[in-house]
């Protein structure tokens, strides 16, 4: 029996070992999409306690807990943070096979020093011994990044965002890990929001352009492209429910616009007409400024409408939705192609079932203009577990060139979300550690190395084009 999570957890065989050991576990971490705030990093937060840093804003525990029958009042309510500590603990030690029971351990030793089992019985014990520890000076925000040998991070920012917290750390010779915007443009392309049209009026005011047309609103958006590349930024991405294609002509989008301007209410195909045009925009946009874009779908968001109103968005409640889009994504992504006008593109969705139609829209597009053009993102969201990342690489494998792959991200609002990084790399050391004891691929350790430190970082830096 294998000791609990020890220096060889994940890894089975000998070559999984010497990868992780000798070429993962070494290289840096370059989190090019997550959802911190930008603010703590310069402020260089200390966080009081425990709950403070696990339980404020991640979803992915409020779930379990509620699965494990703990009222709402534990878990986003005015509980105590001892008393919803205990309840997570509690609920932990049923979490048999979900990569919450692996993160929250791997964080524990990693940043704690504790290698013994988080429980309802031992919460007392992990309580006092993390609280104490981040008390220290070296537990603030910006030492636990620098400990976790983060080289840069890439945050998710809004158009109208004034951006003066990154700002502020690209000014800080103190610090020497860039912190740069991504572009989050998704409230402006949401046209069917009930504050859509306060939203433009902002956006029009940062931008110094009156929003009254859809040339205007474009207009408005290279102004702040150009200001978000002059600030660093490298990458978009964008929420879509799916990916939609519904073309329509320029006379056509502007009614649409007009008509959303005057109060009036859209049809669906309206929506998907200006939301298609919106995406073709930005694309073109992004492949003149270098950018790579990032297409995260296949969501089904805020389904308990009940506690949607008593929460609000991203407390929980989203699911996996079914459709399939892999021909209108080929539709769109050709739509760019068409024009020489396609940026690097990562491909996102949360579906599992779309491994395959993804691998298979990739070799449609790649070109020499960048290696590995067209990527499908890691294993996302409900997927980012054993089973999900080695399906997602797997089949990435068995489609296209999985050396080539720009590898995890955080996509966390948690700065001690960095172990993320290393159970990505200990289930990809396994994978390649499989294929080679299974004779499916030589023990070229020099060849194997490479891949494992490219998939790791190298290929990331390179593909985003970040000057490190």
């Amino acid at each position: 029996m294998k000791p609990f999570m020890d220096k060889d957890f994940l890894l089975s065989t000998p070559t999984a070992q010497e990868l992780f050991h000798d070429h993962a576990a070494k290289m840096p971490v370059l989190d090019y999409h997550c959802h911190i705030n930008p603010q703590e990093i310069a402020e260089d937060r200390q966080f009081e306690n425990i709950t403070q840093v696990w339980l404020g804003g991640d979803h992915y525990k409020w779930r379990q807990m509620r699965s494990n029958g703990i009222d709402e009042r534990y878990i986003t309510g005015d509980a105590s943070d001892r008393e919803k500590f205990q309840k997570w603990a509690e609920t932990l030690e049923k979490a048999i096979g979900n990569p919450l029971y692996h993160w929250s351990h791997l964080e524990l030793q990693r940043y704690f020093g504790y290698t013994g089992v988080l429980n309802g019985e031992t919460a007392e014990e992990v309580w006092n011994l993390c609280n104490e520890k981040l008390q220290d000076p070296s537990m603030s925000v910006r030492n636990i990044i620098k400990q976790s040998n983060v080289t840069l991070i890439c945050t998710t920012d809004d158009p109208v965002d004034d951006l003066k917290w990154h700002k502020m750390l690209a000014e800080d010779d103190s610090f020497d890990v860039q912190v740069l915007p991504a572009w989050r443009p998704d409230k402006a392309m949401n046209i069917e929001k009930p504050e859509y049209l306060d939203y433009l009026k902002t956006l029009g005011e940062v931008s110094g352009v009156a929003i009254n047309s859809f040339a205007d609103l474009k207009e408005a958006l290279k102004k702040r492209l150009a200001f978000f590349d002059s600030m660093g930024c490298r990458a978009s991405d964008h929420a879509l429910e799916y990916v939609m294609y519904k073309p329509a002509s320029e006379e056509e989008l502007e009614a649409i616009f007009a008509k959303r301007i005057d109060g009036g209410e859209l049809t669906d195909l309206e929506q998907l007409q200006f939301k298609t045009a919106f995406m073709i925009f930005v694309g073109k946009e992004y492949h003149k400024l270098g950018w790579a874009m990032q297409l995260h779908y296949g969501t089904k968001r805020d389904n308990n409408i009940l506690r949607y109103k008593q929460l609000g968005p991203d407390t929980g409640y989203d699911c996996i939705n079914t459709y399939s889009s892999s021909a209108e994504m080929a539709a769109f992504l050709n739509a760019l192609n068409a024009t020489d006008e396609l940026p690097k593109t990562i491909i996102y969705s949360l579906n599992p079932v779309d491994n395959a139609a993804i691998g298979t829209v990739l070799g449609c597009f790649q070109d020499s203009t960048a290696v590995g053009k067209i990527q499908q993102g890691s294993a996302w969201w409900f997927n980012d577990h054993k089973t999900g990342m080695t399906e997602q690489m797997t089949s990435l494998a068995n489609l296209g060139l999985l050396g080539n792959f720009i590898g995890m991200l955080t996509d966390s609002r948690s700065f001690l979300s960095y172990t993320r990084h290393e159970y990505f790399r200990r289930i990809l050391c396994e994978l390649f550690g499989n294929w080679v004891e299974n004779g499916e691929y030589p023990a070229d350790m020099k060849a194997l190395g490479q891949m494992v430190d490219d998939i790791s970082y190298n290929n990331a830096v390179r593909y985003f084009g970040f000057k490190l």
